[in-house]
């Protein structure tokens, strides 16, 4: 754990029926495999308002202001980190947030988060963000990265390639990003067009076609958009063919998706066709968390996470956390905070998971139905040992690095 350089009253976010439990969850640390950058520039009131809103649409965040889950829990976790009372009003902890820069942001609130690493998807406007060196030195932890493969394709096509050539050069692109340093891929798939896609292999044949008809609709200086169904599928097999670990967004996310195409479930047949191949991580995956636990029972290579549900359901989130432990095992669940743009959104993602996870496996240790070792060694392999396990990450658990403290734009194609 690290203290705040602000120096902070120490607070804790564990607060479940079991103390010696609630002991372990705040000091362990967490490996976040999900998230991204934060804006580099200061915000204004509207702006801030708008990254804690997941829908693209400004009026729909200008309508909700601030009375929303997220919104309600960014003010209780990081006032007091801005020297205010966790029941601060909205204009005095507007007051004090925007007064921040980035970085001075950054430094507040993100070493309270005790992140053993984190894992920043760096293909969505990575222009707009804080850069990987700079985010890594602010936030006090290691900071490795996962490339998004739509963002490689687009780039590749900007290079105008023979059609004959995309694939290859896709593949170059990808292996490329892994050698420096990517410990993982991710798709958007259920964005551009649905999970529900065919799940088979294109062939070589079909990936060709399917190139010149898109490379032939970009002019000079367009900027390209992958939604070719078959290329999006080229991507899949691309990412399964190199073993790695895949990430795959499912469920909530904003209005570019339609919701009900991006079940998990939808996904089987793929799963199915991809076992034995390496690791699937299906991402978010609310309000289809209990299909994707289902999933993850049954596939020894299929993962599951309820980042974004967790800042986005607030104070409700326990009753989330609730739901995505009764039936994907226990060493193939992630903790993510899916957090875009503003550092708030890192903090809370762990601290609410921690407090989630305090009550609903404390309750069980107090009822009896589970022995505290076993809860200790659950949290462990949910907050740190499986992301560890499937990214191939080295750190070593980490629980005694300090004081406990707090205490999305999210725009499109998060």
């Amino acid at each position: 754990m690290r203290a705040s350089s602000e120096g902070a009253a120490p607070v804790r976010a564990a607060d479940g029926p079991s103390p010696e439990l609630n002991e372990v969850i705040d000091r362990v640390g967490l490996v976040d495999h999900h998230a991204h950058s934060v804006v580099s520039g200061t915000v204004d009131r509207d702006a801030y308002a708008f990254m804690l809103d997941e829908s693209d649409r400004p009026a729909s965040a200008r309508a909700a202001g601030l009375d929303t889950q997220v919104a309600f829990a960014v003010r209780r976790w990081c006032a007091p980190l801005l020297g205010l009372a966790p029941d601060a009003s909205l204009d005095e902890f507007l007051r004090a947030r925007l007064a921040l820069s980035a970085r001075d942001a950054v430094a507040r609130f993100l070493p309270s988060a005790r992140l053993d690493r984190l894992l920043v998807e760096t293909g969505y406007r990575g222009d707009e963000l804080m850069a990987t060196p700079q985010l890594e030195r602010l936030a006090e932890t290691p900071v490795s990265t996962v490339a998004r493969l739509e963002t490689i394709a687009e780039s590749v096509a900007t290079e105008a390639p023979a059609a004959r050539d995309f694939a290859d050069a896709v593949r170059r692109s990808i292996e490329a990003a892994l050698a420096a340093g990517a410990v993982g891929l991710k798709s958007i798939v259920a964005y551009r067009a649905g999970l529900d896609v065919d799940p088979r292999r294109p062939s070589d044949a079909e990936v060709e076609r399917a190139a010149a008809a898109w490379l032939a609709t970009l002019g000079p200086g367009s900027r390209p958009r992958l939604v070719d169904p078959v290329l999006l599928r080229f991507l899949l097999w691309a990412a399964v063919d190199t073993g790695r670990p895949l990430q795959v967004h499912t469920g909530f996310g904003d209005p570019d998706l339609h919701l009900r195409r991006s079940d998990p479930l939808l996904l089987t047949d793929f799963i199915r066709l991809a076992e034995g191949r390496g690791p699937i991580l299906l991402l978010h995956t609310y309000p289809f968390h209990r299909e994707a636990g289902y999933l993850a029972q049954m596939f020894e290579h299929v993962y599951v996470d309820v980042g974004l549900a967790v800042n986005y359901t607030g104070a409700q989130s326990p009753h989330v956390i609730a739901e995505s432990l009764e039936l994907a095992p226990f060493r193939r669940i992630l903790f993510s905070s899916d957090a875009w743009g503003l550092p708030e959104l890192h903090l809370i993602g762990s601290l609410l998971f921690r407090r989630g996870l305090s009550r609903v496996l404390g309750q069980w240790v107090v009822d009896g139905d589970w022995p505290l070792a076993d809860a200790e060694r659950v949290v462990r392999m949910i907050a740190a040992e499986n992301a560890r396990r499937v990214y191939g990450l080295s750190d070593e658990p980490d629980e005694g690095r300090g004081a406990v403290e707090p205490d999305r734009p999210a725009p499109d194609e998060s």
